[in-house]
């Protein structure tokens, strides 16, 4: 009886090594989806931003003469952006935010709005997309120190009394809404978020079970640890909406009904965290970063509205 229970014992151990192993590497797997980017992938995600764009954006952007601007991480990566400068008086400038899994040429229909409103135009390219450096995606909490440093670019090149907008959509909003909880130069004047989720972790879960497929537990605590050790952040810290409990620059929020990437009740939670003054936008049927599509017109003058106040 003895030798039975040993064997059964044995067994059970054995299979219990193999789930493990297999719970190990089906993370692992799932970390290296999410969380990595090469080359190849952002030649790709390039072309993508390019051809999701209008024909007339496109052509618009080719008659400007963007200068490429570059700066260093603080994890020694170089980062790069195009910078449009306006040709009329004043200094404003508005700092673009993409998405995730594209490129700076996202920005450019909002790029040529905020050209056209007199604003000079910084697209940079986040870390581990486009052409800056990085294999390692940072979600917009990497991305927050990354954006402390281009807004010093900015005033270091453009002047003491430049006036600075923040707008990003998808990942690019949770970029501009975790910066906006640094500690920020007064010429930060406002922050507009276009499909931001208000955690990181929250939206790996939710990601991970609609687009995947895959259980949240115990794939989320193990990829949480891993995050710890590559990136150096584990993927609970990324809280977006903890971060706007610490600013009060005005936040203009906005979000689809139809969104299916980032889950709709993250407008409300975003804008309950914002402790200034803020401003919400709830398209009733558009799909993820689609509100401005849906409207283009109501979407420019809804962000031209709220922004006239703040930027003279």
């Amino acid at each position: 009886m003895a030798k039975k229970w040993q064997k059964w014992a044995g067994i059970t151990a054995a299979l219990a090594a193999t789930s493990l192993a297999g719970v190990l590497g089906g993370t692992a797997i799932v970390y290296q989806v999410g969380m990595k980017s090469f080359a190849r992938g952002r030649r790709k995600s390039r072309r993508r931003s390019i051809a999701e764009n209008t024909a007339a954006d496109n052509a618009w952007y080719l008659m400007q003469q963007p200068r490429e601007w570059r700066i260093t991480s603080e994890d020694g990566l170089a980062l790069r952006a195009s910078f449009l400068a306006h040709e009329a008086p004043g200094n404003k400038v508005a700092i673009l935010a993409h998405g995730l899994g594209h490129s700076r040429e996202q920005m450019i229909p909002y790029a040529r709005v905020f050209e056209s409103w007199g604003y000079s135009v910084l697209m940079p390219d986040a870390r581990a997309h486009g052409e800056s450096e990085g294999t390692t995606i940072g979600y917009g909490w990497l991305d927050r120190h990354d954006y402390q440093q281009w807004i010093q670019r900015v005033i270091d090149l453009r002047g003491a009394d430049v006036q600075i907008v923040l707008m990003g959509i998808s990942m690019g909003a949770a970029t501009v809404l975790a910066t906006a909880g640094e500690d920020l130069p007064a010429n930060v004047k406002a922050v507009v978020a276009d499909s931001g989720y208000a955690s990181i972790l929250g939206e790996a879960q939710f990601r991970l079970h609609h687009k995947y497929h895959v259980p949240a537990h115990p794939t989320m605590s193990l990829a949480n640890q891993y995050s710890r050790f590559d990136a150096g952040y584990r993927l609970a810290d990324g809280d977006i909406a903890e971060q706007l409990r610490h600013t009060q620059l005005p936040v203009f929020l906005i979000q689809g009904a139809n969104d299916q990437t980032v889950p709709v009740e993250n407008l409300d939670v975003l804008y309950q965290a914002a402790a200034g003054p803020k401003r919400k936008y709830r398209h009733p049927s558009a799909a993820h970063i689609a509100t401005r599509a849906a409207d283009p017109a109501k979407y420019d003058q809804l962000v031209a509205d709220f922004l006239q106040p703040y930027v003279h």
